[in-house]
């Protein structure tokens, strides 16, 4: 979905949108029923906990140090492909509930998109993505995370 501005072979070596530490660990993506049975073909010990019609992971209390690394994540990179659950496919776009309202922000710890100018990172989202990321989440909630101050906001949605 982001091929367009984001190179995949630096996203592939990177993978640091599938690892998390305690602070970030709400942000785990939302997956289907069938990229669970997927990932637990593949990887049985995980386990999942229902999110409002979807499935995160279940993650144990991490230490300060500790870390979770995605299930999918392999040595060549996620095993589900392009079948990603949403949120890493738009990643690190996030969608986000500001106040009441949907806005698309931007995760920072992502160098090769940060450092980016912001009106590229936002004409990229007017030119036809928010509107995909916006109708997702009309038929998906599950994926709308509250708020988490830090993100900067790059587009609200328009009135409903």
């Amino acid at each position: 979905m982001l091929k367009k501005i984001l190179d995949p072979k630096s996203c592939a070596e990177c993978r640091l949108c599938c690892i998390f530490n305690r602070y970030d660990v709400w942000e785990t993506p939302v997956f289907t029923e069938e990229l669970c049975r997927r990932i637990r073909s593949a990887r049985p010990d995980t386990e999942f906990v229902t999110k409002d019609g979807g499935y995160i992971f279940r993650v144990k209390e991490l230490d300060e140090n500790e870390l979770f690394t995605c299930p999918a994540l392999t040595e060549t990179g996620c095993m589900l492909g392009d079948d990603k659950p949403f949120d890493c496919r738009i990643w690190p776009y996030r969608i986000m509930d500001v106040g009441g309202r949907r806005a698309i922000v931007i995760a920072s710890i992502c160098d090769e998109m940060f450092s980016r100018p912001l009106s590229e990172l936002v004409g990229f989202l007017k030119a036809g993505l928010a509107d995909e990321i916006f109708a997702y989440a009309d038929l998906h909630p599950e994926i709308v995370k509250p708020y988490y101050e830090g993100y900067p906001v790059l587009l609200f949605e328009k009135n409903r």
